[in-house]
C-alpha cells in the first residue's frame, strides 16, 4: 500500500526554539525523561491541580463504591502515569525502530494480520488507554505499509506539524477525521488498518449511540457500526496493558470479521466497544486519560 503523508503546514518562526526545545528532550534517553516526568508530575497534581475537579468527579461516578480516600489515591496514581505517558509520547520524536519494537509488544499479532492476504480493510478501535500514540507507531513496524490512523487536526500549525511529524516518523499513514471516507475508498480491497479512538465524547450533532459505560448514561461514536458495512471492513478492539513503566502489551479481540454486514443502526460493534473498554478501564483504572469531560453531554429523553 502507497501512503501518501499528510503535508505538515508552515509555522511561525518564533515557535523554532520551542521545537529545539522538544527534540532536545525527547533525545535524552527514558530514564532521564522519567526524572522530568516527576516533575512534571508534582506540577499537574499539587501545583496546577490540572482539571483536579474533573478527574475527581468522573473517577466519583464511575466508580461509585469506592471511598474519597480510595478516589483520591486513584486520582494521583493517574496524575504520575499521565506524566509518564507525556514524556513517552514526546520520545517517539527521536525513538529507534528496534527501541519501540522491544517497548511494545503484541501479544496476538495474528489475530489482525490475517485479514491482510484477503486484502480486507480492517478498523481497529482504540481508545486513550495506557500509551494510545505509541500504538499506532508500533503497529507501523509490527505491519509494514499496513497500519494507518485518523487524527483530528490541531488549530496551532506548530503542534500540527510537531504531531504529524512525531506519529508519521516510523511509517504511520496518517488520515485527517474529516477524510477518512476517502481514504477508505482510495485503498478498498488493499489488506490494511485504519484506527479509530473511539472513546471520544460524540455530541448531539453526532447523533449518538447511548449506553451504560462505567454507570453512566454515556454517548459513543457510531463511526465503527456505520463504516464497516459501506466497506466491509472487518472490526477489532485494541486492548493495551502497561507491563511495567515503559513497556506495554498490546491484545486484540475480534469484533467482526466483515464476511456480513451488521446492521448500523443496532450498533453492535459499538457496544462490544464499550463493554470491552468498560473491562480494561476497571482491570487499570489509572491508566485511562480522566482529564476531558466524557459526560458532558446529558441525552434529551
Amino acid at each position: 500500500m502507497s501512503a501518501a503523508r499528510v503535508a505538515p503546514k508552515p509555522y511561525p518562526w518564533y515557535y523554532r526554539p520551542v521545537e529545539w526545545l522538544l527534540i532536545g528532550l525527547s533525545y535524552l534517553p527514558l530514564p532521564v525523561l522519567y526524572a522530568v516526568a516527576r516533575g512534571f508530575y508534582l506540577l499537574l497534581a499539587y501545583v496546577a491541580r490540572y482539571r483536579k475537579r474533573v478527574v475527581l468527579e468522573n473517577m466519583r461516578h464511575s466508580f461509585p463504591e469506592k471511598s474519597a480516600a480510595e478516589i483520591e489515591k486513584l486520582a494521583y496514581q493517574f496524575y504520575w502515569h499521565f506524566a509518564q505517558v507525556v514524556v513517552e509520547i514526546l520520545k517517539l520524536r527521536t525513538i529507534s525502530a528496534p527501541a519501540l519494537r522491544k517497548r511494545v509488544r503484541f501479544t496476538n499479532p495474528e489475530v489482525l494480520g490475517r485479514f491482510f492476504p484477503e486484502g480486507k480493510q480492517v478498523l481497529t478501535l482504540g481508545s486513550h488507554a495506557g500509551n494510545w500514540e505509541w500504538i499506532l507507531s508500533a503497529a507501523a513496524l509490527q505491519y509494514p505499509g499496513k497500519a494507518g490512523g485518523v487524527y483530528k487536526p490541531l488549530m496551532n500549525p506548530f503542534f500540527e506539524s510537531f504531531m504529524l511529524r512525531l506519529r508519521s516518523r516510523l511509517g504511520a499513514h496518517l488520515v485527517p477525521m474529516l477524510s477518512t471516507l476517502r481514504d477508505l475508498v482510495k485503498h478498498k480491497g488493499q489488506g490494511r488498518t485504519l484506527s479509530l479512538l473511539s472513546d471520544q465524547a460524540a455530541g448531539p450533532e453526532d447523533y449518538p449511540y447511548w449506553t451504560d459505560f462505567l454507570h453512566q448514561d454515556t454517548p459513543f461514536y457510531t463511526g465503527a457500526d456505520r463504516l464497516a458495512a459501506q466497506f466491509q471492513c472487518a472490526v477489532v478492539y485494541v486492548g493495551i496493558r502497561r507491563a511495567r513503566r515503559g513497556y506495554y502489551e498490546i491484545t486484540f479481540t475480534e469484533l467482526h470479521d466483515g464476511q456480513h454486514v451488521l446492521p448500523p443502526a443496532e450498533h453492535q460493534l459499538t457496544e462490544a466497544f464499550a463493554r470491552q473498554l468498560e473491562r480494561d478501564i476497571q482491570a487499570s483504572p489509572s491508566d485511562y486519560l480522566w482529564t476531558h469531560r466524557r459526560w458532558k453531554h446529558k441525552r434529551v429523553r
